[in-house]
């Protein structure tokens, strides 16, 4: 586990999370950890091979921020929104864009009209999403970085790389999000 900081402004990088995460109930646990922190309007673009944990970590994102569940994918139906449980809190819009061929059909979803007033996960939306706003987390979610970590026949290790994008993330803490036990 490491914490690099990076210099922030708009466009720029801002701070770096790198951390291993050993099961899929850790991979709850820092989305859990990370949608406790999350404001409106947040960005969070999604990257992994098919299998890696998006929906995963987007399920305990879910729990942090306190919305309506369940968290499932939702590559056939491209988006779903869900609800706060709390009066005036943050509602999650979780989109999946495997499917979608270009940046224009991601903008035919209208999701700019969502975006400031919920939590925007996306997963599979590197090269697409990052036109929805200008701040932005993005989280890559790797097995071939982790393979050094894994004991013999275990292959649920992830290497989980949590990067800020823009003036929201100059000075967004993520030291503290990783895994105690991976410390």
């Amino acid at each position: 586990m490491s914490v690099i900081p990076d210099q922030a402004g708009p466009g720029l990088p801002g701070p770096v999370l790198e951390t291993p995460v050993a099961t899929a109930g850790a991979m709850q646990d820092l989305g859990r950890r990370l949608g406790a922190r999350l404001r409106r309007g947040d960005l969070v673009v999604l990257t992994g091979d098919l299998g890696a944990g998006k929906t995963t970590f987007t399920q305990g994102l879910g729990e942090g921020l306190g919305v309506r569940g369940p968290i499932t994918s939702p590559t056939f139906v491209i988006a779903h929104v869900h609800p706060s449980l709390a009066e005036g809190g943050i509602p999650l819009v979780h989109v999946d864009a495997y499917r979608l061929g270009s940046l224009d059909e991601l903008d035919d979803l209208d999701l700019d009209a969502d975006v400031e007033q919920s939590v925007t996960v996306v997963e599979w939306g590197e090269g697409k999403a990052e036109v929805l706003a200008d701040d932005r987390l993005d989280i890559v979610i790797s097995r071939e970085f982790a393979e050094e970590l894994d004991e013999p026949g275990d292959s649920d290790v992830r290497w989980v790389v949590l990067r800020g994008i823009g003036a929201r993330w100059t000075d967004a803490e993520l030291a503290g999000l990783e895994d105690r036990d991976q410390r």
